[in-house]
């Protein structure tokens, strides 16, 4: 199915004059900072039909004669075009706000052609700077984007900037870079669910506290939300938790990267923790392979089997399809671990990172 973004013109496109609110000459035509080469990158990069939909008070009437309005129209069009942006369709409402016609946003009048069906409407999005363009992303059953100060709206993203537009748009998929996975043997029972491009929040349920406790570094300091409810077999031991919940999480990741087109691919970070340092790189090459060098000497840390430290990266390379090298040096094992966690959370945030500019899957093979 199709996708467009609606697209709001004065005070979105263009920047809206404060006193009569009308782009009536070419003196006052002035494009909103970042339009041009934001809009750029999404028509030339994303799969959006673009369309302009915008309110022009009384075009037509004598107070916003219509010569009056197509000369700055048709000049804001040419500049657009010689960037590479066109709009498949413009749909101009003449009336006034008093009328409240069916044509007119957040009214859909003017859209119906949108509404047969043809459109994938739930992953489409109204753009505008005004709550009614939020409005009519609800009433079209679409998402809305509002620029503009923060205020309370249903906009799934409220911004100043074009770029960041730009940037959510990039990294949007339909439901989000998210997963949901369930994994139940008759050893342990596990929900898991993240999203990539979450702020840090956490949920975690394991029976292990120092498990929990490393868990919530990874979502932290990788910027994931994370939610890991685990019921295990702890009566037996610790070993079926730990290892299952490694493979849960990494299959999570691996559904939630898709095709990881735009991705950085390759992560790495160096975090010391007191006398530790700790060395993670990794890669989403596809190729799962685990190269792990700890100095670890206790038993447990806590209620956590340290054997179980390197068995966790492990299932996560095997699953993710991660290749994942891991080295460290000091002497005491909770800084140790909790530094490698640290280190290999943000190594995680750099390797999913979406690259600005970047629309390619990232291997010369064409497929990861």
């Amino acid at each position: 199915m199709k996708k467009a973004l609606f697209i709001d013109r004065d005070g979105t496109i263009i920047v809206e004059p404060p006193v009569d609110y009308q782009v009536d000459s070419l003196e006052k035509l002035a494009f909103v900072p970042q339009a041009i080469s934001q809009l750029q990158k999404i028509a030339d990069e994303l799969d959006y039909e673009l369309v302009m939909v915008t309110n022009q008070d009384g075009l037509g009437t004598d107070s916003f004669p219509e010569d009056t309005f197509w000369p700055a129209q048709n000049k804001m069009l040419d500049t657009l075009k010689g960037e590479g942006i066109e709009f498949d369709d413009i749909l101009i409402d003449k009336t006034f706000e008093h009328e409240n016609a069916p044509t007119r946003k957040p009214r859909t009048g003017l859209m119906t052609k949108y509404m047969s069906g043809e459109y994938d409407l739930a992953n489409s999005f109204v753009i505008g700077d005004r709550l009614t363009d939020v409005e009519l992303a609800t009433n079209l059953g679409a998402k809305g984007i509002l620029i503009g100060d923060k205020q309370k709206s249903e906009a799934v993203l409220t911004t100043k900037f074009w770029k960041e537009i730009y940037s959510f748009l990039k990294n949007y998929k339909a439901g989000g870079r998210t997963a949901k996975v369930e994994r139940i043997t008759n050893e342990t029972k596990i929900l898991i669910q993240v999203n990539l491009d979450g702020t840090g929040k956490s949920e975690l349920s394991t029976g292990i506290g120092f498990f929990d406790h490393m868990l919530h570094q990874v979502a932290r300091h990788g910027k994931v939300d994370l939610t890991v409810k685990v019921e295990g077999d702890l009566h037996i031991d610790e070993h079926h938790t730990i290892e299952d919940t490694g493979l849960a999480i990494g299959e999570a990741f691996k559904q939630a990267l898709g095709d990881k087109r735009g991705i950085a691919r390759y992560g790495f970070f160096i975090a010391p923790m007191d006398e530790v340092l700790a060395q993670v790189a990794l890669d989403f090459s596809g190729r799962p392979w685990f190269v792990c060098d700890a100095p670890l000497s206790r038993e447990r840390v806590g209620d956590f089997p340290v054997e179980m430290f390197s068995h966790f990266f492990k299932s996560f390379s095997d699953t993710s399809g991660c290749n994942l090298n891991i080295k460290t040096s000091g002497d005491n094992d909770h800084h140790i671990i909790e530094g490698t966690f640290k280190a290999f959370a943000k190594a995680l945030r750099m390797a999913i990172q979406v690259e600005e500019g970047n629309n390619e899957i990232p291997s010369t093979k064409g497929v990861l």
